[in-house]
């Protein structure tokens, strides 16, 4: 299961604007020197103070999952991929029941979250929208260019990892590669012990990834969006 660790602080990484400076870039900008791009305002106004990105209650990423949230100090608001680029896919293992998973990550004193669960019986929920940050890899890096899936069990257990959790986790994993443009591969999908600095062993040694590759290379692709 994911921990929030020493890496997510909101010292230096803060990719804050000011509206004073928005005012000043589009002033230089009006005297044709320098001037923040199109882009740029595009990715950061509704950072603004009083300014927010709007939001739907309950709103999914993957149609294939059902909304339940987790505690809003388990992970901090973003403008992915606009802020922070996404090109990591972190498996991790909840070691425990999926019940227990949602119960800690509604906790805000648990202080980390995946994105999804995945349970043993192929059912998916969504805790936290893609484009925030989630507390789940115990780096701050890794948090921000990540999406976390959890799966129902113990790394100990071979058992718990089930065709139905492997094959829901796969499709979900593949519309997530799909979304983001992501290479199918060992360096965009990895597991939380491949993370640096973690001391977490999840999926561990059971957790098939050969299978679960060509379970991810096979799923259908979700259409283009246009």
């Amino acid at each position: 299961m994911g921990t929030r660790g020493k890496a997510e602080g909101s010292g230096s990484g803060s990719r804050g604007v000011s509206r004073r400076t928005l005012l000043i870039g589009g002033g230089a900008a009006a005297l044709g020197t320098a001037a923040l791009a199109v882009d740029d305002v595009r990715r950061v106004w509704w950072r603004v103070p009083g300014v927010e990105k709007p939001r739907k209650p309950g709103e999914l990423d993957y149609a294939g999952a059902r909304w339940v949230a987790a505690s809003e100090a388990n992970w901090r608001r973003a403008d992915r991929p606009d802020d922070y680029g996404v090109d990591r896919v972190i498996v991790h293992v909840t070691q425990g029941s999926f019940a227990s998973a949602v119960k800690v990550f509604q906790d805000p004193a648990h202080q980390a979250a995946t994105h999804y669960i995945v349970g043993q019986n192929g059912r998916v929920t969504q805790m936290i929208r893609e484009l925030d940050v989630a507390y789940h890899a115990g780096n701050r890096s890794y948090n921000e260019r990540s999406i976390g899936i959890e799966h129902e069990g113990f790394v100990d257990r071979p058992q718990d990892f089930t065709p139905e959790m492997y094959a829901a986790s796969a499709l979900l994993t593949a519309e997530i590669c799909a979304r983001y443009e992501l290479p199918v591969d060992r360096e965009h999908i990895i597991g939380h012990v491949e993370v640096p600095g973690t001391d977490h062993t999840d999926p561990g040694p059971h957790w098939d990834w050969d299978r679960y590759m060509k379970l991810v290379r096979a799923a259908p692709q979700p259409p283009h969006p246009s």
